[in-house]
């Protein structure tokens, strides 16, 4: 049941296009508890078919710009052929704190943001 849960609030946020993995991978981790290499993989195999769905629906509604999706999706290859064979190198433990600080940098840039906006917001008004 818990898997049922996780997939389904993982798949929610996959669907918004913010990244299910940040949901999916601490979750796997502290209810599931597998080594940090496979929750990481899950994560990858479980972004497939979450991806194509997601996609479908927003090609159909007009919200892809292709021309600056190109590049990134060609230079995020070659990233994922390096990133793949850097976590393969690193023992869990590394990648689970690697995993952590980006999470950490995330939530904090979001902070600061969502501070700008409001005080720009307030300024103008």
């Amino acid at each position: 049941m818990i898997l049922v849960l996780i997939g389904l609030l993982s798949g929610i946020i996959s669907g918004m296009g913010i990244g299910g993995g940040a949901i999916l991978i601490p979750a796997l981790v502290i209810f599931v508890k597998p080594e940090q290499h496979i929750a990481q993989s899950v994560n990858l195999i479980y972004f497939i078919p979450t991806a194509v769905i997601a996609l479908i629906i927003h090609i159909k509604n007009r919200r892809i710009d292709f021309k600056m999706a190109i590049p990134i999706i060609v230079f995020g290859l070659v990233g994922a052929f390096f990133g793949s064979r850097l976590a393969l190198a690193l023992s869990g433990d590394i990648l689970k704190k690697c995993f952590g600080v980006f999470l950490f940098a995330m939530g904090c840039y979001e902070m600061f943001r969502r501070e700008c906006k409001q005080k720009d917001s307030h300024n103008k008004g």
